[in-house]
């Protein structure tokens, strides 16, 4: 076969095209024959694979799978409270937000030490047992490290989209122990939730509490000294009496102002009256009434005459000439004469003196107490001048005061609403229910059949797979069709290999 393999190669063409002409071409039927030749090379390979996976398969051990199930809803620890100011207070996250941060919890390292450090390492992991026990600290702190890794591989924790129900598997060679394990995880879960959503740092509030009524002890200390020191007993109080005082005071200014004003006024006039008025006047005098007597006595003897004498008699008519004549001089005023008189001082005068003497009076008692009101003005503004250059301190102060105040009441009641609140959470978590605690299961899994079915399908194909490197790296053409078609010349005859 080689030397007509040699015969009928052309040295002329590239080497490429030469090792083309050279390489072996095989039909489908081909495969079979040369692949039935490695027969026992591949039944080698295929027994070897298969062994190996039985004996694999056989130290596989059943393991278990325990079931639980919680019911999460929306908590206080997750509404939000600020430790300062109400921005934000009362925001809640939704539900989905809920059930992935309670996955997170029950998912956490943290919580599998835990529950490593309850049940015990060597109950476990009974394989490490011996090795736990003489490890050193450190090698302990690794040894449960990859402890918690490995309940992590077996621990599943399925949640699902607008469901409170979060489910959990944890896998193990012992029902009991994956019974035991997921109900510790269970209890502990609860225990490590509360510490870390509500127990933490419990003393926060109160510490800020203690810095604030701190502060305002000292803030106190400074109000006090300041109004020690500038003789103040109640700023607002005094200030709001100075105020008042000070109105008081000008409106009695103002008011003794035009009383002065008045009673200047009257006491000139006054004056100008008293220098017009005589200091002395005729207190009485007598009038004569000797002519009146007269006509009345002449009268009196007329009617004497008439008794006696008719009224044209002559003596009638005499008397009533004089009577006519007497008349008549009475009405002219003939018959008057100046009597008796006395002078003596003028009433008013003396009643103008008094008015003038009480006028002056009150007008120096205005001037006086024009002169003390206007004092009393001038007292009161120097005093609010005085605390309105006080004030600006006296604001800082009382500001810090009020601020420190208000700080210190709500940071107490934030202390004691957040000890209430613990003391309510830790006895139970009202929004987490275990719908299911585990138990231990009855049946267990084994993966010996699929890995005896992997190990056949793996043992068949790497058998092919060897006789097909063993048929590709014999050397020469293993049939004669492989030949022809490769030499593109037609066998006439074959012989058989001699050994």
């Amino acid at each position: 076969m080689s030397t007509s393999s040699a015969w009928t190669s052309v040295p002329h063409d590239p080497p490429s095209r030469r090792d083309w002409a050279t390489r072996p071409h095989y039909a489908p039927t081909d495969f079979v024959t040369l692949l039935w030749r490695e027969r026992y090379l591949m039944l080698v390979v295929f027994l070897v694979i298969l062994a190996l996976g039985v004996a694999f398969s056989v130290t596989l051990k059943k393991s278990y799978t325990a079931q639980s199930s919680l019911f999460v809803r929306l908590g206080q620890e997750y509404v939000y409270e600020p430790l300062a100011g109400d921005a934000g207070r009362g925001a809640v996250p939704d539900g989905d937000q809920v059930i992935q941060s309670e996955a997170e919890i029950l998912g956490s390292g943290e919580l599998r030490e835990r529950v490593i450090r309850k049940v015990g390492f060597q109950k476990i992991f009974p394989a490490l047992a011996a090795k736990y026990q003489t490890a050193t600290p450190d090698e302990k702190r690794r040894l449960i490290a990859k402890g918690r890794d490995a309940i992590a591989r077996n621990l599943k924790i399925e949640t699902a989209p607008d469901n409170s129900i979060i489910r959990l598997a944890y896998q193990h060679e012992d029902p009991d122990v994956a019974e035991k394990l997921l109900n510790t995880l269970l209890e502990e879960y609860l225990v490590y939730r509360r510490s870390l959503l509500i127990d933490g740092d419990d003393r926060v509030v109160e510490r800020q509490r203690a810095l604030f009524e701190q502060k305002l002890a000292e803030t106190d200390t400074s109000y006090q000294a300041f109004l020690s020191s500038n003789d103040i007993g109640d700023f607002a109080a005094q200030k709001s009496t100075l105020t008042q005082l000070q109105s008081q005071a000008e409106q009695q200014k103002y008011a003794v102002d035009a009383q002065l004003q008045d009673r200047l006024g009257r006491l000139a006039a006054v004056e100008a009256e008293l220098a017009r008025t005589p200091a002395e006047t005729v207190l009485y005098r007598d009038t004569d009434t000797t002519a009146s007597s007269r006509l009345a006595q002449m009268r009196l003897e007329r009617e004497g005459l008439l008794s006696r004498y008719r009224p044209d008699a002559q003596p009638v008519r005499d008397i009533e000439a004089q009577i006519a004549q007497l008349e008549q001089g009475v009405a002219s005023g003939r018959t008057v004469a100046e009597g008796a008189r006395r002078s003596g001082p003028n009433p008013i005068w003396q009643t103008l003196q008094t008015s003038r003497n009480d006028l002056r009076a009150e007008v120096a008692a205005l001037r006086e107490s024009l002169s003390a009101y206007g004092q009393q003005v001038m007292d009161v503004n120097q005093r609010l001048l005085r605390l309105a250059e006080l004030e600006p301190q006296f604001n800082q102060l009382t500001r810090d005061r009020d601020v420190l105040s208000t700080n210190v009441r709500d940071y107490t009641v934030k202390e004691q609403q957040d000890q209430a609140k613990r003391r309510m959470s830790s006895e139970g978590s009202d929004n987490i229910r275990i719908v299911q605690r585990a138990v231990a299961p009855s049946e267990g899994k084994s993966l010996k059949k699929p890995i005896l079915a992997l190990t056949l399908l793996f043992a068949a194909f790497t058998a092919a797979c060897a006789g097909l490197v063993r048929m590709f790296l014999r050397p020469g053409l293993q049939t004669p069709a492989s030949a022809a078609r490769t030499l593109n010349l037609p066998v006439l005859a074959t012989a058989g290999i001699k050994r």
